[in-house]
């Protein structure tokens, strides 16, 4: 296992224009509108309401949108479908009962319809799709459920995915950060977007460092790659998303602020939208749409 810090450096050329159209009061605006209670089973009302919203904002964005499941996983996909693999960008849309979910995960669905948005000044055929999760506050059923009906049906490769948990909170006070593992040199202020791999992803961290260095020098990278299958041996790696794809041998990379290691709002009737640094989630998906911009140019 290995812990990397990284700090950044410079920039090319249409890919600016898609960055620098990604605004604080739009993310704004996304999380104050997502959030409220919605889990998928005591209030579904409000699960559906937001589910709706998302597929209404792809929709705008000009994706081929559709229900999928029982469990209605919000699917995003170029119109007229790709050639070749698939690069996912996903966020879980659900909340825990009772709590507003503004950075749980209100943030990470913000940043994901935003670099939808920022993609289309790269023009229209990019072979990206998005996915918005629910059911990941009871077991991750919503991204279970989709890895198993891609693995039955479908015939587009997965090349890599990105997924979007908790990316909204900072803070620079000294001792604000904590890790969930023991690791020498592990930072103590919580400033950074965390980036987790495994041993078929531990590449898109150092793609998603590179991006941070020529485009997003502001935001600090903190990479946790595991190796040689650590990861089945530490549960406290599996705890979103990215852990059914793991599983099935798709890479995948979480991008997170850490959760209650760092936000003091956790699954917690504070977890509200005035608590968050949009300057941060900003930079955030700056970065995630350099990323995915990088992987499939």
């Amino acid at each position: 296992m290995e812990l990397r810090r990284h700090h950044a450096v410079k920039s090319p050329g249409s890919l600016i224009d898609a960055l620098a159209s990604i605004r604080e009061d739009e993310l704004r605006a996304t999380v104050e509108a997502l959030a409220r209670p919605r889990h998928m089973f005591r209030e579904r009302a409000e699960n559906l309401r937001a589910a709706q919203r998302i597929a209404s904002g792809f929709e705008d964005c000009g994706y081929a949108v559709s229900f999928q499941g029982e469990l209605r996983n919000v699917v995003a996909l170029p119109q007229g479908g790709v050639e070749g693999p698939l690069l996912l960008v996903g966020a879980h849309y659900d909340s825990v009962p009772g709590t507003p979910g503004a950075d749980d995960n209100a943030s990470g669905i913000a940043a994901m319809l935003a670099c939808a948005r920022a993609l289309r000044h790269l023009g229209s055929a990019l072979p990206v799709g998005f996915v918005a999760w629910n059911g990941e506050e009871d077991g991750l059923l919503g991204s279970i459920d989709f890895v198993a009906h891609h693995e039955a049906s479908a015939t587009t490769t997965i090349a890599a995915v990105h997924v979007l948990e908790m990316v909204g909170y900072a803070s620079h006070a000294p001792d604000s950060q904590r890790m969930p593992l023991p690791v020498p040199g592990a930072p103590t202020v919580g400033d950074f977007i965390g980036l987790l791999t495994n041993q078929r992803s531990n590449h898109l961290v150092n793609l998603a460092v590179a991006q941070a260095e020529a485009l997003v020098p502001e935001l600090p990278v903190v990479g946790l790659k595991v190796y040689l299958g650590l990861e089945g041996w530490l549960p406290v790696l599996h705890r979103s998303d990215h852990a059914p794809f793991w599983k099935a041998k798709i890479p995948a990379m979480m991008w997170t602020d850490t959760a209650e290691f760092r936000n003091p709002n956790y699954h917690r009737a504070t977890d509200t939208p005035d608590t968050l640094d949009y300057t941060f989630l900003r930079r955030v998906t700056q970065l995630v749409t350099a990323t995915v911009a990088r992987q499939v140019g």
